[in-house]
């Protein structure tokens, strides 16, 4: 049952769930006509990119137990334990745990957060393990190996699984490290799903053919998206058998009852393709998503978002550490952008706008001032040339925009100020965009569900496009946060903002 909702938690990509072959011996019945499965091989940047993986993982561990442990260790003497003893403890006690915690399993390296996730449940178990088992045996000196040792294990790991990630994300942005997918269901649901894998070409699928159901004539030329229509649903195990695909993925259409998606599998039995199927829910994943067997059906249980709880007061937690640890670091940068801007045209330095936060209440947000002083007065001679769609206003090259404002808005410096606000309790370090009140006045109830966390810093828009994005997607990655938020996701966003404002692309 672990297996299936880790495979479950996988599909990010249209909420995809993947389907567990049914154990067991195969049942010849069904391959009795048509031809007999052929393994689809694996291709050589898998067994490279999981290599590299687990061999980074366990000689950065090693050089850190040598150097590092060797240089904090207990002295052996009369009460003491050698040295090496502790070296074997800590490695063993790392490795079996990121065993245990499958932090290697192919099914995470390289998608979503759920490897960052495993990493870290993996060694906090092995510092728990070797702390237990030194005070089990009543071994002195184990202090130094459990809170300096595997945290620096910690510091690196996490570092170097991100770089070996984006290695592998820019190699599939050109087209290359893509696992061929075909696609079967209805011919909108095919779409939608073709045109997720080019918008977000980083989670590794190439649809190479579709299956559709009824006739394949009825579709002109035979394609969907520029995706070859190769036949019909009934025919869809014999097309990937011969075709070699490492992923069918099976989306809603009427003729996919229950007992044809089980035969499907068993046709499957035998090829390393997977079976991945794309429920009719929201965009809900990640830790609200389950599977549970129930009178033998798998079940898929989604649990309401929570808004409450230890996590939520560790949030809080980190949020407010994390704004002082911040204000103060960056407190000499904030000072000389203060200068900058009151000496440009001698005016205030800070923004103050009316912002909408949690719950719907109003709180006033702090930015530096990018824009002339009376830029609110002129907002209404720019309406015509609003170039967002939805609520927002955005000028790509708006007028008002001062040359420092220009270079503040390119590397979001601007927003820096809100940390004050992150302090206060009224914003959180990631989270959905604060909308101005005007915006919330046009939201429906759908969008409203925005409102149910605290306004973030930075959150998913940020790292996915900032004002490049069109409305419609702001919104689902602003929904989609609500939904799945978890702890692992808000790290993952605050290291890939670090990316995204040093680019400054979609910045204005």
């Amino acid at each position: 049952m672990r297996d299936r909702v880790r495979q479950l938690r996988r599909g990010v990509l249209a909420g995809s769930v993947s389907i567990p072959r049914p154990a067991g011996p195969t049942r010849p019945s069904v391959h009795a006509t048509g031809p007999q499965p052929t393994k689809s091989p694996i291709a050589g940047w898998e067994t490279k990119y999981r290599a590299a993986v687990l061999v980074g993982d366990l000689l950065s561990s090693l050089l850190i137990v040598l150097s590092v442990g060797y240089t904090v260790r207990h002295p052996a003497g009369k009460d003491g334990y050698p040295p090496v003893l502790f070296a074997l403890a800590t490695m063993g006690s790392v490795v079996g745990s990121l065993i245990v915690c499958r932090a290697w399993s192919p099914v995470v390296l390289g998608q979503g957060a759920e490897e960052f996730r495993r990493l870290g449940r993996a060694l906090g178990a092995a510092a728990v393990v070797l702390a237990m088992g030194c005070l089990g045996a009543d071994i002195p000196g184990s202090r130094a190996w459990v809170f300096v040792v595997v945290p620096v294990i910690a510091l690196v790991l996490f570092p170097q699984r991100y770089v070996l990630r984006q290695l592998l994300h820019r190699r599939r942005r050109v087209g290359r490290c893509l696992l061929p997918v075909m696609v079967a269901g209805s011919a909108d649901t095919v779409s939608d799903l073709i045109a997720r894998t080019r918008r977000e070409p980083h989670n590794g699928w190439r649809v190479e053919a579709v299956c559709v159901g009824g006739r394949t004539d009825q579709l002109g030329r035979g394609e969907i998206a520029g995706v070859p229509v190769v036949g019909r649903l009934d025919e869809l195990a014999d097309h990937v058998r011969r075709g070699g695909y490492r992923v069918v993925a099976v989306t809603p259409d009427p003729y996919w009852t229950p007992r044809r998606l089980q035969r499907l599998a068993w046709q499957l039995e035998g090829t390393s393709t997977e079976m991945v199927v794309a429920p009719v829910l929201m965009e809900v994943a990640g830790p609200r998503v389950h599977v549970t067997g129930v009178l033998g059906l798998p079940l898929l249980r989604v649990t309401a978002p929570t808004f409450t709880g230890a996590r939520r007061v560790v949030k809080e937690i980190v949020d407010r550490i994390g704004a002082i640890a911040l204000l103060t670091l960056l407190s000499p940068v904030l000072l000389g952008v203060t200068l900058a801007v009151w000496i440009s045209d001698r005016g205030p330095a800070f923004y103050r706008q009316r912002r909408i936060g949690k719950d719907g209440k109003p709180f006033t947000i702090l930015k530096f001032r990018t824009m002339v002083v009376d830029a609110d007065r002129r907002r209404s001679d720019l309406v015509a040339d609003n170039e967002a769609a939805g609520p927002l206003f955005k000028l790509r090259r708006d007028p008002r925009v001062t040359s420092v404002g220009a270079v503040l808005r390119r590397f979001s410096i601007d927003e820096l100020p809100q940390l004050i606000n992150v302090l206060a309790g009224k914003m959180s370090l990631v989270g959905p965009r604060p909308p101005l009140p005007e915006e919330v006045e046009k939201y429906g109830p759908d969008v409203r569900r925005r409102l149910l966390v605290k306004p973030g810093l930075t959150g998913l828009w940020q790292v996915s496009g900032r004002s490049d994005l069109p409305w419609e997607e702001a919104v689902r990655l602003d929904l989609r946060y609500v939904e799945d938020w978890s702890l692992a996701l808000d790290a993952l966003i605050m290291w890939k903002t670090v990316r995204a404002v040093a680019r400054g692309q979609g910045a204005y």
